[in-house]
């Protein structure tokens, strides 16, 4: 656009992207120069009726975000793995399963370098509601995976009929609190909606906490802050109203923070961010038919890759040691990253986990029976400090949520407790709803409260099959068959070594287990 035309409408505190002087308004097709004039007066006629706009001006840094990535090198020195600068030369793979996708580990060649981690940089802070946000985003499989499910949205609403008026189903996206779904996925698909096809798709809108909201108009380049959602949502109905399309990332806040009915507005997407225990968001997803993304807790890769990137400019023994001191709190407190990278953090909210499972009283015990559950949180403290959502396929292949343990540490401490407080049919039951999270991970320490069983124990005495020697040396009967009325038949956990601060006496029948992975004891 000519720049005396630019000059002629007052700007207000709205500012432009700075441009090169090589990128010339007039090199612009006369088309395109026409439609950036129509969206700009448009902007300027709401931005005239909305009081309290304040701009942002940080439009550039976030379309400009610098791209990393970190490689899994089979047989490399220290971690194994390796930080490139740019975007990766393949990145994920994914297969349709039901109405979402799944990344298909089946096309990635065996012993080759693994893409573990994308990093995405912005030169200011990402929009987020904590002040001292990083300005890193870290992108594992699970946060590409919404924006790939997104990107099919779109796709299915630009290839639509104007006639049809289709508009896309509003996403729900949950998982467990404090693993990036706002920092890492809301901030990548603000990065990679700036990015999607300006004509198609002009508009993006930012809101957190139910309070503030950016909307990014990529026409021209700006991006303007509302400090109330009433006048956010003026705007982009307006919008709507006027033909443009966009799309709406919100974030839900505090526990009544509901998104507005009048959000999406007709022919727009929107993706709703929200963490299990604040249930002020479902009954708009029912009246909006929102269709559920999951996302799991990173993995331990992925951990790792964040780990080394963190520690980039330092030699590999430092990113190793580096990584052992965050996994042994990953492998107690779970991958919470809001937590694990820093050990004040986690202190508090371990110390936090302890104390809760500890103060468990007799009444308190119904909270634990939506273990191994698709059931909501609804403010339940046991599940937002000792599990985590792992995505399940439901009705039609569905995605739901699934409240497993969080970690093998924190279930053998709940089994602990529970063990004291529950009747023996509700222990029973509460152990059948979690055996497939913990067997794998806690096989042992779940024979050990099967063998304190006197019912489980009488079962298997009667059902013994004796094996015969190899060799010509006489059988014998087996311990559970000649010892039958001994044998432990109580518990006690033995904390970990930074947490017992004096000697602890064990009455000789009980079975001891620790919470940390080294134990040595002295006996008579």
């Amino acid at each position: 656009m000519p720049g005396n035309q630019a000059s002629a409408v007052p700007q207000g505190d709205i500012r432009r992207r700075a441009r090169p002087e090589s990128e010339g308004d007039t090199d612009q097709p006369a088309a395109t120069r026409g439609r950036v004039e129509k969206v700009r007066r448009l902007m300027w006629a709401l931005d005239s009726r909305v009081e309290g706009y304040r701009p942002w001006e940080d439009y550039k840094s976030v379309y400009n975000a610098r791209w990393h990535h970190v490689m899994e090198v089979p047989g490399g020195e220290g971690t194994g793995m390796e930080v490139h600068e740019g975007e990766p030369p393949q990145s994920w793979t994914y297969k349709a399963v039901g109405r979402t996708l799944e990344k298909d580990d089946g096309v990635e060649p065996s012993g080759a370098p693994r893409l573990r981690l994308m990093v995405l940089t912005s030169e200011r802070a990402w929009p987020h509601p904590c002040r001292d946000a990083s300005t890193d985003c870290y992108v594992n499989c699970e946060v590409d995976r919404v924006w790939q499910i997104v990107k099919g949205d779109l796709t299915e609403l630009f290839s639509s009929r104007p006639e049809d008026h289709f508009t896309p189903h509003p996403r729900l996206l949950t998982g467990t609190p404090g693993i990036g779904k706002s920092m890492a996925a809301g901030s990548y698909l603000l990065y990679q909606l700036l990015h999607y096809d300006a004509e198609l798709l002009p508009v993006v809108a930012y809101s957190f906490c139910g309070r503030k909201a950016y909307v990014f108009n990529k026409t021209t380049e700006t991006v303007t802050r509302y400090m109330d959602m009433s006048m956010m949502i003026k705007a982009v109905k307006e919008l709507s109203r006027r033909g443009m399309k966009g799309y709406i990332i919100y974030n839900v806040g505090g526990r009544l923070d509901t998104p507005s009915p009048f959000l999406p507005p007709g022919g727009w997407g929107m993706l709703v961010v929200a963490t299990p225990e604040k249930t002020s968001y479902i009954h708009w997803a029912n009246e909006k038919r929102a269709v559920r993304i999951i996302m799991n807790c990173p993995d331990e890769s992925d951990v790792k890759a964040m780990c080394v990137w963190k520690k980039r400019n330092q030699p590999p023994p430092q990113q190793a040691e580096y990584w052992r001191e965050v996994k042994g709190r990953m492998d107690k407190l779970g991958p919470i990253l809001r937590y694990i990278f820093y050990e004040g953090s986690y202190k508090y909210w371990i110390a936090k986990c302890h104390d809760l499972v500890d103060g468990t009283p007799s009444w308190g015990i119904q909270s634990y029976s939506v273990f191994g559950t698709s059931k909501l949180w609804e403010g339940n403290k046991v599940l937002e400090y000792l599990a985590r959502i792992v995505r399940a396929r439901g009705e039609r292949n569905g995605e739901s949520p699934f409240n497993a343990p969080i970690t093998a540490h924190l279930a053998s401490k709940t089994l602990c407790k529970l063990a004291q407080l529950m009747t023996q049919a509700e222990f029973n039951l509460f152990v059948s709803r979690i055996r497939d999270c913990l067997m794998h991970a806690n096989f042992g320490k779940c024979a050990m409260f099967a063998f304190l069983n006197v019912a489980f124990m009488a079962a298997i005495r009667r059902k013994l099959k004796e094996l015969k020697p190899p060799t010509r040396r006489p059988s014998h009967r087996c311990a559970p068959d000649v010892h039958s009325q001994e044998g432990p038949t109580s518990h006690y956990f033995l904390p970990s070594a930074e947490r017992i601060g004096k000697k602890t006496c064990i009455n000789h029948p009980a079975a001891v287990h620790t919470g940390g992975r080294e134990f040595s004891a002295g006996g008579r």
